[in-house]
């Protein structure tokens, strides 16, 4: 069986990713040790809070250069969630700092227009548009909703790394793909069986 490691860099709800993944038969390792993320299959990137605050978390655990290998070099699968994925653009208006540079975007603050109707941050229950066939996505209905808490999104410069998109005022991209690296903006952990299956199907993946 594949080693899925959920990266602690003390920013994520990582218990709850842990469980759900043990639920379905899988064995995932939490840690933040650079011995034990260098012989993961897979890596999961989840994130609650400040995009600053990630980075420099990183940083201070010299896990950005382990993190480049094992996904830039390695071409390992990884997912992001939440933040995790925020941290994959190149820079974001929170804090103003820039990102690991993974995926050709900005992450930049809700811009709604009637700010009565949609509360920033978004949360609560949403559906997903995806824009193209992936394992990712397999046995997941257009019906299903996805549990979202967050206050930033990502604007995707390059078409092709978008996976899925949702409607909140205004459409924003809510997942992304590039090669092997994935990104969700929403919580599967927190969504019920359908974020179940995503996250089985990541376990999957090759």
């Amino acid at each position: 069986m594949k080693k899925i490691v959920i990266l602690d860099y003390g920013m994520g709800n990582l218990r709850s990713i842990e469980k759900n993944l043990q639920r379905s038969g899988y064995n995932p390792v939490i840690s933040g040790d650079l011995k034990i993320v260098s012989t993961a299959d897979k890596l999961i990137l989840p994130g609650v809070g400040h995009f600053a605050n990630g980075m420099k978390n990183l940083n201070e655990r010299d896990l950005i250069r382990i993190l480049n290998y094992k996904v830039l070099q390695e071409k390992i699968p990884i997912l992001g969630i939440c933040l995790g994925m925020q941290l994959f653009s190149k820079k974001s208006e929170e804090g103003n700092v820039e990102g690991l540079g993974w995926i050709n975007a900005s992450t930049i603050k809700f811009n709604v227009r009637d700010k009565q109707k949609y509360k920033i941050p978004h949360m609560g229950w949403n559906s997903i548009s995806f824009k193209k066939n992936d394992p990712m996505i397999n046995n997941i209905m257009p019906e299903d909703l996805f549990y979202f808490v967050h206050s930033y999104h990502l604007v995707c410069r390059d078409e092709e790394n978008i996976l899925a998109t949702t409607t909140y005022d205004y459409e924003f991209t809510s997942a992304v793909i590039k090669n092997n690296i994935y990104g969700v903006q929403f919580h599967p952990e927190k969504s019920h069986k359908q974020g179940l299956q995503m996250l089985r199907n990541f376990a999957e993946l090759p």
